[in-house]
């Protein structure tokens, strides 16, 4: 697909590639940072459910663990896992403040360290217990806290390796601790291996829905970052109607050869009007009669490529393909004649605009320095139109076009007033010129 938002398309244009992969990388981390923020409350609220119970029913904390439970053994546990998700938080923070990202080899050991965490928590229950009460408690189940939070990793194969260590662990602690024959009614090894296996299973299941988190965030991130670039390209003025023209129909960026209608406006005496009125004033009346104006160059397909103070540059034909660049840039000028009449009625700032339009070949394209680039338009075709606009002037007029212009219009431009061969200030001999009531 032609153009930089192509959904299929490979990284061509590094700009946007470094943004996405930037995004992505910060999004993948904050989901890091919220996992971890939940594993310590989860632990937290674990540590205090642990204390209370134990403090105001302790005759049934010793029936459950035979008399040998001592809060310090699972505070010695708990603790150090707190103080070790907080150090993981804090490398998590400084890498995304250098915009860095994280190790792979760092995720998979926080992985295991983390899941690991039930294991060791099930020793200690199976040497108060017994490893028949242990392994049918609670401690097995805290695996799935590790599983399900595992989600917020997006990475599938992050999630299968909590569940396939879960599983593992918990695997080896029933064999481990399988007791003598005949002193505890065990439950058979197929029993364990069976509860492993589905433990493995929600593993691969949480990688596959925190798979499909990532390629909502993927595109999304995509989404976001090509309306950036646009609006970097274009600037801010884009409309959000072109902007999704832009996204579905794709475009070229590269310079290249491109022919077009190029419109200059510029509202006639606005620095002498604009001294007699406050710095807020002016800048209303003008984003004022700049908002009716956009807005029908946006219903005729042009772009306004930059604005020049009083005054602004506009395109058809680039970076969109118009078939008839010249019937939309005289369509939309006038127009804008009309309405700019209409707002001069209710306002007691009347504004008087001119209008150039010249139809020719540009190079259109990013140009700029590798920080920052934007989409012009440049050659003679731009300049002339420039130069076509100046003469408004001199003719008191407010629309004037180039023959090219009135040679595409054809018999749709009957109105046209011809002002014969015009000197033009940067050309050798005179160009003919045409005005449009």
């Amino acid at each position: 697909m032609t153009g930089f938002w192509g959904a299929r398309k490979k990284d061509q244009d590094t700009g946007v590639s470094a943004d996405f992969q930037r995004a992505l990388m910060h999004e993948v981390m904050t989901t890091e940072l919220l996992r971890i923020k939940a594993l310590i409350a989860t632990t937290a609220l674990l540590a205090i459910i642990l204390g209370t119970v134990y403090f105001f029913a302790p005759g049934a904390v010793s029936r459950v663990w035979h008399g040998n439970l001592k809060p310090e053994y699972l505070y010695s546990i708990i603790l150090p896992f707190i103080l070790f998700e907080l150090w993981v938080h804090g490398q998590i923070t400084r890498h995304m403040q250098k915009g860095r990202d994280l190790p792979v080899i760092r995720r998979y050991l926080g992985a295991l360290i983390e899941t690991s965490m039930p294991t060791v928590a099930l020793a200690l229950h199976i040497n108060s217990m017994g490893s028949v009460a242990a392994l049918g408690f609670v401690t097995p189940m805290t695996y799935f806290i590790f599983i399900i939070l595992s989600t917020l990793r997006l990475d599938f194969w992050l999630s299968t390796f909590t569940g396939a260590v879960a599983a593992v662990q918990l695997f080896c602690m029933a064999i481990f601790y399988h007791p003598p024959t005949g002193v505890e009614a065990e439950p058979s090894i197929y029993y364990h291996a069976a509860r492993s296996l589905i433990i493995l299973i929600c593993g691969v299941l949480a990688g596959a829905v925190g798979h499909q988190l990532r390629r909502q965030f993927e595109a999304s991130i995509k989404a976001a970052t090509a309306r950036d670039r646009i609006t970097n390209l274009f600037g801010q003025h884009v409309s959000p109607q072109v902007v999704e023209r832009l996204m579905a129909e794709g475009t070229k960026t590269d310079s290249d050869i491109r022919r077009v209608a190029v419109m200059f406006v510029d509202f006639r005496s606005f620095t002498a009007g604009a001294r007699t009125r406050t710095p807020q004033e002016v800048v209303d009346r003008l984003d004022g009669a700049f908002a009716v104006l956009v807005d029908i160059l946006d219903r005729h397909g042009g772009i306004v490529n930059k604005f020049l103070g009083d005054g602004f540059l506009a395109l058809f034909g680039a970076p969109l393909e118009a078939p008839d660049p010249a019937h939309r840039a005289v369509a939309a000028a006038r127009e804008m004649l009309e309405a700019n009449a209409r707002v001069n009625e209710a306002t007691s700032w009347p504004l008087r605009i001119g209008i150039g339009i010249h139809l020719g070949e540009v190079v259109a394209g990013n140009i700029g320095s590798p920080r920052r680039k934007e989409y012009t338009v440049i050659g003679d075709t731009v300049n002339f139109a420039s130069r076509l606009e100046a003469l408004n002037k001199d003719f008191n007029s407010q629309f004037l076009i180039s023959e090219a212009v009135r040679d595409a219009l054809g018999e749709a431009c009957r109105d046209a007033v011809s002002l014969g061969e015009v000197e033009v200030r940067g050309y050798e001999r005179p160009m003919a010129v045409w005005r449009l009531a």
